[in-house]
C-alpha cells in the first residue's frame, strides 16, 4: 500500500483480490458464511446473527465482536445492504445509511474459476479509530494509513484462507 495521506473523511478504503480454483458456488458458500469469518481473522472474534436471521440475506443483521492490541474490545452490529448470490454480498458496520465502515466481497466466474475481491471503506461514522485521531489531531493521516494498512494485511489473510478452503475441502 502507498501513502495516500487519506483523512478518515475522505472515506478511504482498500481492497484486494485473489483468483480461486474453484466455481463461484463454493467460494459464495465461504464468504456468504460470516460465522466462519473468525476462523480466518486475527481481530474478529465472534458473529452472531441478531433478530432470529440463521443465514445472510439483504437486511440481516450480525453483531461482531473484535479485538485489537491497540484499540482494545468491542462488538458491533452490521447490516447486509449488498447481497446478489454467487456475486456480490457486502454489509455496512452500524448505520447502515452512514457507517463506520463498510465491507464487501464480489465474485466474478474466471478462467474456469473465480475471481474473489474483498473491499473496505472507513467511515464516514465516527468509530473507535475517530478516538485516536481525536488524541493526536496531527498525526490523523498516520493513524489512517497504519489502519488501512493493517486492514490490507487482514483481507490479504481472509483472501488466503477462502482460497485454501475452496481448493483444500
Amino acid at each position: 500500500m502507498e501513502w495516500t495521506g487519506a483523512r478518515y473523511a475522505d472515506k478511504p478504503t482498500v481492497q484486494a483480490q485473489t483468483w480461486i480454483d474453484g466455481p463461484p458456488e463454493r467460494v459464495w458458500a465461504v464468504v456468504s458464511d460470516v460465522a466462519l469469518m473468525p476462523e480466518m481473522s486475527s481481530e474478529l472474534q465472534s458473529v452472531t446473527w441478531c433478530d432470529g436471521a440463521t443465514g445472510p440475506a439483504l437486511g440481516a443483521r450480525f453483531v461482531g465482536a473484535s479485538k485489537h492490541e491497540a484499540l482494545g474490545e468491542w462488538s458491533t452490529q452490521s447490516q447486509i445492504v449488498e447481497f446478489e448470490p454467487l456475486r456480490v454480498f457486502g454489509w455496512a458496520v452500524q448505520d447502515p445509511e452512514n457507517p463506520t465502515a463498510r465491507w464487501r466481497f464480489t465474485l466474478r466466474a474466471r478462467d474456469g474459476g473465480t475471481e474473489l475481491t474483498q473491499w473496505m471503506q472507513m467511515g464516514p461514522a465516527r468509530s473507535g479509530l475517530s478516538h485516536a485521531i481525536d488524541r493526536m489531531p496531527d498525526k490523523e493521516q498516520k493513524i489512517v494509513f497504519v489502519r488501512l494498512r493493517e486492514f490490507e494485511n487482514a483481507i490479504k489473510g481472509t483472501l488466503a484462507q477462502i482460497k485454501q478452503r475452496v481448493e483444500q475441502p
